[in-house]
């Protein structure tokens, strides 16, 4: 039998697995990342792009804290479109197509020219524990078996399998025990998760038919081309080296007969006929379930999207379906421009296995086994994006535990990595979740332009952000202040030949002097628009502009949302015992003592967002804190 030891082992490849494996080794950390095909490594098995509403903001944040899927998009990319633009700066976010080969086969060399990984293709079987536990009741993960019945020992194992754990893909009456694209399903890890009491759940999701690029006429379809100047994603990137031509997505709409198609075959739907039970994703719905559930909309859009520059094919985003191939061929083909294309995949859906991510600490770490900690799909989530940012924070506090050192947690107020963490540890979901900037409390804050700003530092200081880099953040940083300074110091008066200028932008004249500061604030003016009336500017990044323009525009909303950070630390730095028993504590109302059993928060703060424990419920807990804390005192 084989046996060997690294100090972080990874099972699954997908983009968490990969952010995972590639943190411990960047932290000094000799890993292990399992595949049940290295074919598979950063595989995109549904849509062609990274980032969009929110996920461009987990992929800025990723990249600032050290990550990897910023510099991979930055060099494989086809299109890149900033999104919401004519909306305020904490929802504009970030989107761009891949090409999928490439993407695939960037992120799989980074993992490879690192010397602290390995890469081994085989199936886990088996989670290895120690048979002892803890005071506590915990158990201690000490390693892996595959299927062939090796076994790997580590300090700490990061679970990453995606959606891949006894995966099925469904299509009308056909239904196959398969990962995404054909590949393997790993059948076996379940049964050995269940035995060690962690509870599983059935998630779905489902993913649009492919098609011949040749045989769409593009014609009749409205073009969609990429941004001219394009903005990378990772901030170690020069901006000048991602001007590249760029390849077009397409949009179109589905009609009445798209509707009257779906809603006669709907019988023969896996969604609608009982066939498959688990949950899908609310915000990603398929197309029958689109027609279904909105009978008064008329049609939908569909997103026609190359897959690369390698294949003519063209994924329908928007029309993620399980009806049978006849229905998927009937619906595309009525669909305009679509008429005669030629389906290269059939749409399906995909079932799998999953847990509940409210049995992880906000280090993903699970509660009653030390040392294994979970990422991705795995723990609910669904997207790329998503699962990336989970697996950055499971590699690193993989890494700090085997280190001995403290786990690395974001807080809501930090990023929207913790506002995702949070949501999965704390909530209870019963579908795939997804990140939305409607989700972040302080989102003008955990803006995706200023994610370097807010988290690099936090990366140098765990040893992912290099010298340089955080060099040049706090001469960036440096430059924004000073401008800023120098912006609110420069007063201009009412002359006429400001009057001009001002009218000219149709803004109102001056009556009286104003510093450019102020001046900035007004809503049709912003930090280039006044350059006329600033002739002493000097030439800077336009990094550092945007940020001045910002910080100065919503000056105002940006000092309110830092009080209500404030009081939002008050209470997270109010923490709980680990090991209390809630039905200890006098007044709590019944599900209140069930849920805080059940899920330990780590805080008070914590604590007030769990369903089911009110507010007079956190009164209840701060007293007796209060007095606890005293008693404690007392004993001292």
């Amino acid at each position: 039998m084989i046996e060997e030891r690294y100090d972080v082992i990874v099972v699954g490849a997908g983009h968490a697995g990969c952010e995972a494996a590639l943190a411990a080794a960047r932290l000094g950390l000799t890993t292990i990342i399992f595949t049940v095909s290295v074919d598979s490594i950063a595989l995109m098995p549904c849509n062609p792009n990274i980032g969009g509403t929110s996920k461009g903001h987990l992929v800025r944040e990723l990249d600032a804290l050290g990550g990897e899927m910023g510099h991979v998009i930055d060099k494989t990319f086809i299109q890149s479109r900033m999104l919401n633009e004519s909306k305020g700066p904490a929802v504009h976010s970030l989107r761009a197509q891949a090409d999928k080969q490439a993407y695939i086969g960037e992120m799989r060399r980074v993992l490879e020219q690192n010397p602290r990984i390995t890469i081994r293709q085989a199936e886990i079987s088996t989670i290895l524990t120690e048979d002892a536990v803890d005071k506590l009741g915990k158990k201690r993960c000490i390693g892996v078996k595959t299927v062939s019945g090796s076994c790997y020992y580590g300090g700490a194992v990061v679970l990453a399998t995606g959606v891949y754990l006894n995966a099925r893909c469904v299509f009308g009456e056909v239904s196959e025990a398969t990962g995404p694209n054909g590949l393997k399903a790993a059948t076996h890890l379940t049964a050995s998760l269940l035995s060690l009491g962690i509870e599983m759940r059935r998630f779905k999701t489902g993913t649009p038919a492919r098609v011949d690029g040749k045989t769409v006429d593009y014609s009749k379809m409205e073009e969609q081309k990429g941004d001219v100047p394009v903005v990378p994603f990772s901030f170690d990137t020069d901006p000048e080296t991602v001007q590249r031509e760029q390849v077009s997505c397409w949009l179109t709409h589905t009609g009445a007969e798209v509707k009257r198609l779906i809603q006669e075959n709907i019988s023969r739907s896996p969604l609608y006929n009982g066939s498959i039970h688990g949950t899908g994703p609310r915000y990603c719905p398929s197309i029958e379930d689109k027609v279904m559930k909105f009978p008064d909309k008329e049609g939908h859009q569909i997103f026609v999207e190359p897959e690369g520059l390698y294949t003519d094919e063209m994924y329908l985003g928007g029309m993620s379906s399980s009806l049978p191939e006849d229905v998927q061929y009937a619906v595309i083909h009525a669909t305009p421009g679509l008429e005669h294309a030629v389906i290269v995949r059939n749409a399906y859906a995909i079932e799998y296995d999953c847990i509940d991510a409210r049995q992880l600490t906000a280090a993903l770490e699970f509660k009653k086994i030390l040392g294994l900690f979970a990422a991705g799909q795995l723990n609910g989530s669904s997207g790329y994006e998503e699962a990336a940012a989970q697996g950055l924070m499971a590699g690193i506090n993989a890494a700090q535990k085997v280190l001995g050192k403290e786990p690395f947690l974001l807080t809501r107020a930090e990023a929207y990595i913790g506002v995702l963490i949070d949501d999965l540890v704390t909530k209870e979901s019963h579908e795939p979740y997804r990140m939305m900037t409607s989700r972040a409390e302080y989102r003008l804050l955990l803006r995706q332009d200023n994610a370097d700003l807010r988290l690099s530092e936090r990366g140098y200081a765990l040893g992912l952000v290099s010298e340089e880099k955080i060099s040049r953040l706090r001469a960036k940083r440096a430059a924004i202040a000073s401008e800023k300074k120098r912006l609110t110091e420069t007063h201009i008066g009412a002359s006429a030949g400001n009057a001009e200028i001002l009218t000219a932008l149709q803004s109102t004249p001056l009556k009286t002097g104003i510093s450019l500061a102020e001046l900035i604030k007004r809503p049709e003016l912003n930090y280039d628009l006044i350059a006329p009336l600033d002739p002493e500017r000097k030439a800077l990044p336009q990094a550092v502009t945007e940020q001045v323009n910002i910080e100065l525009k919503y000056e105002g909303y940006i000092r309110r949302q830092e009080q209500q950070v404030k009081q939002f630390k008050r209470l997270e730095h109010k923490l709980l015992p680990e090991n209390l028993n809630y039905e200890e504590v006098g007044s709590l109302r019944l599900e209140a003592v069930q849920k805080l059993n059940t899920l330990k928060p780590r805080s008070i703060g914590q604590a007030s967002r769990i369903s089911g424990v009110s507010p007079a419920d956190i009164s209840v807990l701060l007293v007796w804190l209060e007095a606890h804390q005293s008693r404690k005192g007392e004993g001292k």
